[in-house]
């Protein structure tokens, strides 16, 4: 059985399908502060926190757990600034709490989700894993410190790990099951098709004098059953006796805020608002992926374009279930 925490959160429901469909098993831990119960689709569901330690050691008294892939964190870069020892708290304290009660249950195998943010400013484009690691505020801050923590465990406790760093995860179950929900949203994609909804007054584009072609900020958009797969991929990959690595997921092309705008008013087929604001303190001007490295170990190659992300997230925003 694969132990999934975080599971009713956006990638989170996602994997859990892909695990499903890999013939896993899934039991998913959520304490559902941000997670919804009606995306976990599949599989047995623990509502419990990871700060609750009883709770984790019996979870894994109850159910035979092969490997972890460990989603529960907080994620809200500006919430992190604000507040950074409820992300120390979470992100840290009761991700150590997880890996001692794997330790115990004799559990040697996690996937990690980590992050784009552990490299900070970035020197070079596309950004390959062996960049420098400069996060720039407290929620990279805790993915960088908790893959270090895997790199010490591994050393001394033979945990295996591989530590998936995304980039903007965006997009929505073909199928329209689930998609992305969060409250407050803050991703451009559901921002945008919100706003297309009437559902927004309009989309604030923050900043338009950084030196990209159109003076917009640039994201590596990857969509969120790509990441699911590679989540899969790398199970596989540990299952298999694979060594400890950290591996970019991204599709090694960027889009600007203003292409991602204007691709959905295509798709969407209506006018979108939108209007140029301030830029924000600490967006730096392009972040892409190298994804090299990822095709290397997982064999992971991502399938969606832009145009697939968008439509998929359109179909679920039109009628979202939670």
């Amino acid at each position: 059985m694969i132990l999934v925490t975080g599971g009713a959160g956006y990638i989170g429901s996602h994997t859990l399908l892909s695990v499903v469909d890999a013939g896993h098993e899934p039991v998913t831990v959520d304490n559902l502060f941000y997670g919804h119960r009606q995306a976990v689709l599949e599989g047995h569901f623990v509502h419990a926190d990871l700060g609750d330690k009883e709770a984790l050691s019996r979870l894994f008294e109850t159910f035979l757990i092969d490997a972890v892939i460990h989603f529960a964190a907080f994620c809200y870069v500006g919430e992190s600034v604000e507040s950074p020892e409820k992300y120390f708290s979470n992100n840290l304290v009761n991700g150590l709490n997880l890996l001692d009660a794997m330790l115990e249950a004799g559990v040697d195998k996690i996937i990690f989700s980590s992050s784009c943010a552990v490299y900070g400013e970035p020197e070079v484009i596309p950004i390959p894993e062996i960049h420098p690691k400069n996060p720039i505020n407290p929620y990279g801050m805790t993915k960088l410190f908790f893959e270090e923590i895997l790199s010490t465990y591994n050393a001394a406790h033979g945990l295996k790990y591989v530590s998936l760093r995304y980039f903007n995860a965006a997009g929505a179950d073909p199928k329209a099951r689930i998609g992305e929900s969060h409250d407050p949203e803050t991703h451009l994609i559901p921002l945008v098709l919100q706003t297309a909804l009437g559902n927004r007054d309009e989309v604030k584009i923050f900043g338009t004098t950084y030196p990209t072609p159109d003076g917009t900020c640039i994201r590596d958009y990857v969509h969120v059953c790509d990441l699911a797969e590679a989540h899969v991929l790398a199970l596989s990959y540990l299952l298999s006796d694979g060594e400890s690595v950290c591996l970019n997921l991204g599709t090694g092309k960027g889009h600007s805020v203003r292409e991602v705008v204007e691709h959905c008013q295509k798709i969407c087929e209506r006018p979108i608002p939108h209007r140029d604001v301030e830029p924000r303190v600490g967006d730096p001007p392009e972040l892409v992926s190298s994804g090299d490295l990822a095709r290397q170990v997982l064999n992971w190659t991502p399938q969606y374009s832009l145009d697939e992300i968008i439509s998929t997230a359109w179909n679920w925003h039109q009628n979202p279930r939670f």
